[in-house]
């Protein structure tokens, strides 16, 4: 998605592109002239490459090669974090454990002056548990204090989550912003479906990472959930059998925020209807490499 610096300077010849999303308080328009995908890439083993520069890249819409406006390697760019707790009774067995290590990944995550986080529970409703603050103690002191109960409104909170909070930060490309999901991945009390909880993921350009709270080692539903989440948004879904093993997956969650590149490019037709077009980024003649990236974007509608 845009900024608001390359907003104002096609506002002249581009008056109408905006897509709006509207519910019966509030209207959210994001505008889509040009494009902005963060992106991690890593060898065949899944170490992090960090030393790659922007003659290494080559953006493609639909086959037709785009042109590069804008490159950064964004090792350290300021993080917003959402992190959604499920707290309905489907996950009570090691509850306990996962509060633990939610609270302790955002102590080692957040920094003082520079990142926030937000963090919300969803049982059979979704409720804001701390609204954004830097203040790591803080967070970890909110999380702690939650507990289970109720049925389970997941797609509820990855939609507000993403609408009502990430989503307003703003200018887009100064900031990081990362979905956090801890949880079995099922839905039985939602107002929005998947796809609408993924359409606004993608509009405000938030990448999902997913922890699964299934013990059993078999897959779930709720399970290819959590992946089809952070494979469309080019994050990834972590399933630790033991509880122990969260506190891993959070670091790991931790340490790849750390290490993404940043592309900027302006759609090459420019596109007004409204529907999503897919976008994908090549490591030019490293065949032994892999991009996870978010799979497109949105097109305004005029």
């Amino acid at each position: 998605m845009t900024t608001r610096r390359s907003f104002l300077s096609l506002a002249s010849c581009l008056p109408a592109l905006g897509q709006q999303v509207a519910d019966s308080n509030q209207t959210i328009t994001f505008d889509v002239t040009r494009v902005n995908l963060l992106y991690t890439v890593s060898d065949k083993r899944g170490r992090f490459v960090n030393n790659l520069n922007r003659d290494d890249f080559e953006v493609y819409e639909e086959k037709k090669k785009q042109r590069i406006l804008e490159f950064a390697a964004e090792t350290n760019l300021p993080l917003r974090i959402g992190l959604l707790v499920d707290t309905s009774n489907s996950i009570r067995d090691r509850f306990r454990f996962e509060l633990e290590a939610s609270g302790q990944f955002l102590k080692s995550v957040v920094r003082k002056n520079v990142d926030r986080a937000v963090v919300y529970s969803f049982d059979t409703e979704t409720r804001i548990v701390q609204d954004f603050t830097d203040d790591a103690d803080v967070l970890d002191k909110k999380v702690r204090e939650l507990r289970p109960g109720g049925g389970t409104a997941f797609y509820d909170s990855i939609f507000l989550c993403c609408r009502d909070r990430l989503g307003k930060e703003v200018p887009r490309h100064k900031y990081r912003r990362a979905l956090i999901m801890v949880g079995d991945g099922e839905d039985n009390n939602s107002h929005y479906t998947r796809d609408q909880a993924l359409e606004m993921v993608h509009k405000t350009e938030v990448v999902v990472y997913s922890i699964s709270t299934n013990t059993t080692r078999s897959e779930t539903s709720g399970d290819k959930v959590l992946k089809y989440f952070a494979q469309e948004t080019g994050g990834l879904a972590f399933f630790p059998f033991k509880a122990e093993d969260l506190a891993q997956d959070f670091e790991n969650i931790a340490n790849e925020l750390r290490s993404q590149y940043s592309i900027l490019f302006r759609p090459e037709p420019l596109r007004t209807d409204g529907l999503f077009h897919p976008v994908q980024i090549k490591v030019r003649e490293r065949k032994d490499l892999v991009v996870r990236a978010r799979k497109g974007y949105y097109a305004p509608r005029v």
